[in-house]
């Protein structure tokens, strides 16, 4: 699972992720990596657990990935975002300056409310007759016993030296081993949650709807222009916003059949609020009923058709979309956003 060593106790690493209740370790143990890649082995604790609100910030603010009833991260995390008034697709590197910076008595409550539990329980597979007593643990781990992973005192963490090389080398593979769990962990919470994978990091840049506002195109120029289902505006070729009807943060990805041109100034305010199916659902469903025909007609060759294919499994056969295929749309989309609603994402006023 993770590289082996001749000397060291891998196998007591790979137990810290065992029979896991909370997602702290993931979390802890990547902002540990971090710190190592930089070259730090004797880390303040304060720098630490920084490393773990900023790596899970974009998963449960702007994803609104569960963690779990139980989870103290994804609470403090919250209540963070509220304090310290934070974006919820801030940068990681700036969530983590600021919060280095936050001179908040609360701010720094919440986030040494970690210590109570994070560091020497991690240890526990080194010490686990011990593992409860967080002087005990702090006590054993000064003295490198059972060649554990890193030394605790009341404000750092030292990387035990016979580890440093190996934390260093690995470190890619072990963070990937680590997000590799965590995804399991999430999923095992987020049951019907779409892409959980692809929700553990901020990604670097979103892709682009440059094919997809084409297709578009095409289908309003068919048409002489569409409305708006949000606003009734009048829409025409070239002058619109393509806007994701479930969310992105929830579904995550660029499907043509989550995909309608919207107004501008609408869709920008709309943010990762949710549609309320009973205002919005038929006029979606009559555009992208529209959609589907002008593009088998006009564009039959277009690959974006094939997006549809998880909907309709025979759309090369559908002459017209009937009302059985509008309650065959409906039944796919009314999951998602109750799923997603269940998650925290918020309705449109």
């Amino acid at each position: 699972m993770i590289p082996p060593h001749a000397h060291l106790p891998i196998n007591l690493l790979t137990a810290s992720f065992n029979n896991t209740a909370a997602t702290y370790k993931f979390y802890w143990f990547l902002s540990i990596l971090e710190e190592v890649e930089n070259g730090q082995h004797y880390i303040p604790k304060q720098k630490l657990f920084t490393g773990m609100v900023a790596a899970s910030w974009y998963t449960i603010n702007y994803f609104h990935v569960s963690f779990g009833k139980q989870d103290q991260l994804h609470e403090k995390v919250k209540e963070i975002a509220v304090v310290e008034s934070i974006s919820i697709d801030e940068d990681r590197n700036t969530i983590k300056k600021k919060l280095n910076n936050s001179s908040r008595l609360i701010t720094q409550k919440l986030l040494w409310h970690f210590d109570k539990q994070v560091p020497h329980r991690f240890l526990s597979p080194w010490f686990p007759s011990i593992a409860e007593n967080k002087s005990e643990v702090h006590k054993a781990s000064g003295q490198f016993e059972n060649n554990c992973l890193y030394a605790l005192d009341q404000t750092h963490l030292t990387i035990n030296p016979v580890w440093t090389d190996y934390l260093s080398k690995n470190a890619g593979i072990l963070k990937s081993f680590c997000y590799w769990k965590l995804s399991l962990y999430l999923q095992k919470h987020n049951p019907n949650v779409p892409d959980i994978p692809n929700k553990l990091i901020k990604p670097a840049r979103r892709n682009s709807l440059t094919k997809q506002r084409k297709v578009w195109d095409t289908v309003i120029e068919e048409l002489g222009g569409v409305d708006c289902i949000y606003t009734n505006t009048r829409l025409y070729k070239n002058a619109f916003a393509i806007e994701h009807f479930i969310p992105y943060a929830f579904v995550s990805h660029d499907l043509l059949w989550n995909l309608i041109p919207a107004n501008s100034s609408f869709n920008s305010s709309k943010s990762d609020k949710l549609p309320r199916m009973e205002i919005y659902f038929d006029t979606f469903y009559s555009l992208q009923k529209s959609a589907i025909e002008i593009i088998k007609y006009k564009l039959p060759r277009e690959k974006l058709l094939e997006d549809y294919l998880s909907i309709f499994p025979d759309l090369e056969n559908i002459s017209e979309l009937t009302e059985e295929n509008k309650l065959k749309f409906k039944s796919t989309i009314t999951p998602l956003i109750t799923i997603a609603e269940n998650n925290g994402f918020e309705y449109m006023l």
